[in-house]
């Protein structure tokens, strides 16, 4: 028996990863306590998810345990001990946004919870392969240093910067910029998946992700960019934009790709490993770009309102290079692109989101 534990398993990066490595034979554990309708609201509870996991796959048990739970994770991994093969950790308080209103909890969340996760698997699974799911914010507002040039519907490095070609390395570094509390939060996190690859010897890696997303994102107004964007152009809600005249740039992975890229670092493991991890230049969009794709995927007229200070430490201009990853597993390419991926979210969530506005409407009609 082969067993992946995979924590925020009802999330989007999480339900791809159990649906996928079920899909290889092995024994799925999930650890998901929907602390997303926490800290999001009920419209972002990821509960329909792990409902659909429990229905769809058979090898599939879920915990609903905080990662931050010494005792309930240590029992968890003790039940199954060296059969756990693969351990993906992708839960997290997951907004920039959010972290400033409760920065205690999105650090105990990011940083504690990661470190009880990788002493848990030191201790009784130190041979399994080790996935954090990071993000790029742990180079702070860096990126924002490029020299950017103004085109008509995007912005973009100039043609002669080593990024303009590939995007940004996970060379660039992370000191001396301001991070927003929650890169603060997953760059400590970040160092101590790489310290205990170095010095334990792990099998871990930080995959670094830009916008990751997908039809099991539960997209909201803080956290998911391309699924709260659809959702807005299917129901005509308003999507407020922040500053860099709607022109900041974004690449954008689809979840099915980005855990094909775990599944080759789970077949050929390395040590305290970092990638940068998103859409490159295969996959990528500006905010007027998506807003475009939306429109004409759905046949109305997107409704936003603009404001012109941007988020504070919000990247203008965010490619990933991908090309390190590429270089360790020249197996893995990029699928999906920034349209396709819009179309099959409108294609899954279309009903579900025109339900959830049709019962919200009889529910103000007959309180009134």
């Amino acid at each position: 028996m082969s067993v992946a534990i995979i924590t925020g398993s009802a999330g989007l990066v999480g339900s791809e990863a159990v649906t996928y490595f079920a899909k290889r034979g092995l024994d799925i554990v999930g650890i998901d306590n929907d602390m997303r309708a926490e800290f999001f609201g009920h419209e972002a509870s990821t509960r329909w998810v792990r409902d659909s996991l429990h229905r769809k796959v058979r090898n599939y048990r879920h915990h609903e345990v905080d990662i931050r739970d010494t005792e309930q994770i240590e029992n968890i991994f003790a039940r199954f001990g060296t059969n756990i093969s693969l351990v993906i950790h992708a839960a997290a308080q997951p907004s920039h946004d959010w972290a400033a209103s409760n920065p205690t909890m999105d650090f105990t969340v990011n940083a504690n919870g990661t470190s009880v996760m990788l002493e848990a698997t030191r201790r009784f699974s130190p041979e399994a392969a080790f996935i954090f799911m990071s993000t790029n914010k742990v180079y702070g507002d860096r990126p924002n240093q490029l020299p950017l040039v103004e085109l008509t519907t995007r912005w973009e490095p100039a043609p002669s910067h080593p990024y303009a070609t590939l995007g940004i390395p996970e060379t660039m570094s992370t000191d001396g910029t301001l991070h927003s509390l929650f890169g603060a939060s997953k760059v400590a996190a970040d160092v101590l998946v790489q310290e205990y690859g170095r010095y334990f010897g792990m099998k871990t890696a930080c995959f670094r992700g830009g916008c990751l997303t997908g039809p099991n994102h539960t997209g909201t107004q803080l956290h998911g960019f391309l699924a709260y964007l659809m959702k807005c152009a299917v129901t005509e809600l308003p999507y407020r934009i922040f500053g860099y005249k709607k022109k900041q740039v974004r690449d954008n992975i689809h979840s099915a790709d980005l855990i094909r890229a775990f599944d080759e670092f789970y077949k050929a493991p390395r040590s305290g490993e970092v990638y940068n991890m998103g859409g490159g230049r295969h996959s990528n969009c500006s905010m007027l770009e998506a807003i475009a794709f939306c429109e004409e995927i759905t046949g109305t007229k997107f409704q936003s309102t603009y404001v012109d200070e941007n988020r504070r430490g919000d990247h203008i201009w965010w490619i990933s290079d991908v090309s390190k990853f590429q270089r360790h597993y020249p197996h893995w390419k990029l699928e999906y692109d920034v349209p396709h991926i819009l179309r099959e979210i409108y294609e899954l969530s279309v009903d579900r989101w025109r339900g959830t506005c049709s019962t919200a409407a009889r529910a103000t009609s007959s309180v009134s």
